[in-house]
């Protein structure tokens, strides 16, 4: 406890001193009024001292809040500090707050939880706390790659400025119960016991079609391809990047790098087995449903949305007249999670290469920052502290399905956890730049996906984008409108 405390001294002079992440440059929308409430809040931060008889207010993932996670975590650190008289409650807010623009004006959580893109956001605007993170349980067992998701320099000295919970990054779903009765004889070839249609895109390719050939109201894979965060790891997967040296370097935008044309080809080869639905959002709105009631055989998503694709299919398991046991039972046993599959070297669907390559992803790590408007900067910590626990990391994992930021978590909970946990360290998981100007890259990449996913439904002559070389055109076209979002019409 003396060792903690004193971290937390030496951090709460840095702290003084900063009053916020970031560096010097302008606040959104800040008066001197809000910037002298922001220094007055800094000037008492980590005194070592935990501040009795305050409430916090956190802002927390709204899939945690209604799977009962969030309230079985306060419940439990209300518990252990109730002597303190320190109470964390839901914030009872948007889990999209803007912080940079309310929080200024005393409208806010003290702790929020947000993906590293939207928390390091606030660091340039000092908006959030830099945190004395070798003092946290959690520092010596979280990914370095999770850490420096966080990170953030000023005058030459780093900062971190949040706390890793989570590893986001897209993963495959599908029903057990929907494959052929026959599929250990005609979809696995290697007799690994694995279907082959989960072990590579173009076996999932060609599924695809022969479902929904054998009942059109069917389908296999279905996944909206306009949507940039899954869509681009398959041109990360043939060399594109978001930002060039290592995510920093914003004048460098590589949508268009390696061979990302060959990723942007199998995602069109992919959007002809499915329907209209896959050229905007109407597929990851309704891919808990449509999985659940076997229209779709498999799709893409985060591992923190298990629960609720869990949940999907007990319910329709106990419409077909299943005990709420035998639904919960069956639903465990026929819904799984799994690593993406991998992709044909030569980036073609229809007839892919013998050599295949691992498929990349973007991802995020997802973790709790501390507001610079709280008054009870000690309380937040501890907060913090708790939630990255081991305990409640493995509680969120149960409860959830997340992937652990912790390495001890993400080992005890074995299976594919571990998996997306290596995936990680080994560079599959290309982690969301960490800068304010991600922002710019969503619309011209919806944009470019949209149009992709639009020519598969085209008549030959109507389609934008024909062969690879016009992919590749259409990607540097892309490049370019994020260079001037960011630097000529900023």
């Amino acid at each position: 406890m003396k060792k903690k405390i004193s971290l937390i001294l030496v951090a709460g002079m840095v702290a003084a001193s900063l009053a916020g992440c970031g560096s010097d440059g302008k606040d959104n929308k800040a008066t001197t009024e809000n910037t002298e409430k922001k220094s007055s809040a800094a000037s008492s931060l980590f005194s070592g001292e935990l501040e009795k008889n305050v409430t916090i207010q956190v802002l927390e993932n709204d899939t945690a809040i209604s799977k009962g996670y969030f309230q079985e975590l306060i419940d439990a650190f209300n518990e252990k500090y109730k002597d303190y008289g320190i109470t964390a409650v839901d914030a009872n807010m948007n889990q999209y707050l803007d912080l940079a623009n309310d929080g200024p004006y005393g409208y806010g959580p003290d702790v929020l939880y947000q993906a590293n893109d939207v928390i390091m956001r606030y660091a340039e605007g000092k908006h959030i706390l830099p945190i004395p993170v070798e003092s946290l349980d959690c520092y010596s067992v979280v990914s370095d790659k999770a850490w420096e998701a966080y990170k953030v320099t000023v005058d030459g000295q780093e900062y971190t400025c949040g706390v890793p919970v989570n590893v986001q990054s897209p993963m495959l779903y599908y029903r057990t119960d929907l494959l052929p009765a026959d599929w250990k004889t005609n979809w696995d070839k290697n007799n690994n016991d694995v279907p082959d249609m989960v072990e590579n895109w173009s076996d999932m390719y060609s599924y695809s079609k022969a479902v929904h050939e054998a009942d059109a109201s069917k389908y296999g894979y279905m996944k909206s391809i306009y949507d940039v965060y899954f869509s681009s790891g398959f041109l990360f997967s043939y060399g594109a990047y978001v930002f060039g040296n290592n995510n920093t370097d914003v004048s460098d935008i590589g949508f268009a790098s390696g061979e990302a044309e060959k990723g942007a080809n199998v995602l069109y080869q992919l959007a002809t087995a499915m329907n209209e639905d896959c050229i905007d959002d109407t597929i990851t709105t309704n891919a808990y449903s449509k999985l659940a009631d076997g229209t779709y055989f498999a799709t893409v998503s985060t591992p923190d949305t298990y629960s609720t694709f869990l949940g999907e299919l007990e319910l329709e398991y106990e419409n077909q007249g299943k005990s709420k046991e035998e639904a919960q039972k069956m639903a465990e046993e026929n819904l799984v999670m799994t690593v993406l599959p991998k992709l044909p070297a030569n980036g073609d669907l229809e007839a892919p290469s013998a050599e295949t390559i691992d498929s990349k992803m973007m991802g995020g790590i997802n973790g709790y920052a501390i507001s610079s408007y709280t008054k009870c900067p000690n309380a937040c910590l501890a907060f913090v502290d708790f939630a990255t626990s081991f305990e409640m990391e493995k509680k969120r994992n149960e409860m959830l399905g997340i992937t652990p930021a912790r390495s001890d978590a993400a080992v005890e909970s074995g299976g594919i956890t571990e998996e997306v946990f290596k995936n990680l360290e080994s560079g599959n998981i290309v982690l969301m730049p960490s800068v304010k100007e991600t922002s710019q890259i969503w619309t011209p990449g919806q944009t470019f996906f949209t149009d992709l996913a639009k020519d598969a439904f085209r008549n030959e002559d109507e389609k934008k984008y024909k062969d690879q070389a016009s992919m590749k055109k259409g990607l540097e076209d892309v490049s370019k409108q994020i260079y001037d979002a960011i630097f000529t019409l900023d």
